[in-house]
């Protein structure tokens, strides 16, 4: 079962970059989208939309390798980081719920 929500992705709009790596962020929010973070289950494939982050288009270029700057695994470590504080933003939009 794959997560793809409409709603997580058009959050991203106008949210600030949760991937910020250092010298490369450009800061501009009209930038921001949804960008998947983990490997999807075969090439070409994405992982779902929970396993994503708010990256600006800069900081997106690195973590998906079409800009290579600095080590990737940092780069990576980067964007799990940038993970886990959009999937808290969602829950605090109410776009992803943990059952009680």
């Amino acid at each position: 079962m794959s997560v793809i929500s409409k709603k997580i992705r058009n959050s991203a709009r106008g949210q600030e970059c949760q991937v910020r790596i250092p010298g490369v962020c450009n800061g501009n929010n009209e930038t921001v989208i949804l960008a998947h973070v983990g490997k999807g289950s075969g090439m070409g494939q994405k992982c779902d939309d929970i396993h994503a982050t708010y990256a600006c288009s800069a900081c997106h270029d690195v973590i998906d390798g079409r800009v290579r700057i600095g080590d990737p695994r940092i780069n990576r470590l980067y964007a799990y980081d940038a993970m886990v504080r959009t999937q808290k933003l969602l829950l605090e939009q109410e776009l992803i719920k943990v059952a009680k």
